[in-house]
């Protein structure tokens, strides 16, 4: 499968994004300081940068993000937010949302190492959708892992309010689909939403 190694203080620089909407609050890059002159960007460039950036956030690649697309505008009501209640859906980004995993790249690696339950049963497929009322358990095993100790320990970081969070038994509930107003990142998915309708 493809990866993407490149370094993430330098690719959210280049998306204007916080490092922070991903997880990580330490990292920064002192890369081309002067690089604001930049020449004017075409409408087109800018509809490609708000679908980069929704990519990376999320860890999706393009076949992939392109499929959601579909879905989305399959789906009754407007597309961009339909688009963007899929992505929020996504099991890695739920663990990530309940504070399990430090960052969407964490959650994704414990979601496939199978340390997580869906109503009762293992799922280590990171994009698999949850739905409302679907309950996301810590597996009794892991539970003894020090990642998992530490966090009933030091506690949980506030947590979206479509999720319910019961800290001592390490599990989460879905309660709502998410919102628009739900999104911790400024975006604006109507120029995704052109840039598949060219």
């Amino acid at each position: 499968m493809a990866r993407n190694t490149q370094p993430i203080a330098k690719r959210c620089k280049a998306l204007d994004i916080s490092p922070a909407v991903l997880g990580y609050s330490n990292k920064k890059t002192t890369r081309n300081p002067g690089g604001e002159r930049r020449r004017k960007v075409s409408e087109y460039g800018l509809q490609l940068k708000e679908k980069q950036k929704v990519r990376f956030i999320y860890g999706v690649l393009e076949r992939q993000f392109r499929r959601y697309y579909k879905r989305a505008v399959d789906m009754r009501g407007v597309t961009g937010d339909n688009l963007m209640q899929l992505l929020e859906r996504r099991l890695d980004n739920v663990v990530f949302r309940l504070g399990f995993g430090k960052s969407r790249r964490h959650a994704r690696q414990l979601v496939t190492h199978g340390h997580f339950l869906v109503n009762g049963r293992k799922v280590d497929i990171p994009s698999y959708t949850v739905d409302v009322d679907d309950v996301i358990t810590v597996r009794t095993k892991s539970r003894e892992m020090e990642h998992f100790k530490a966090l009933r320990e030091g506690g949980f970081n506030i947590v979206p309010k479509w999720l319910s969070l019961n800290a001592d038994e390490l599990k989460g509930t879905v309660v709502a689909l998410p919102t628009r107003e739900d999104l911790d990142f400024p975006l604006q998915e109507n120029m995704i939403v052109e840039f598949y309708s060219r």
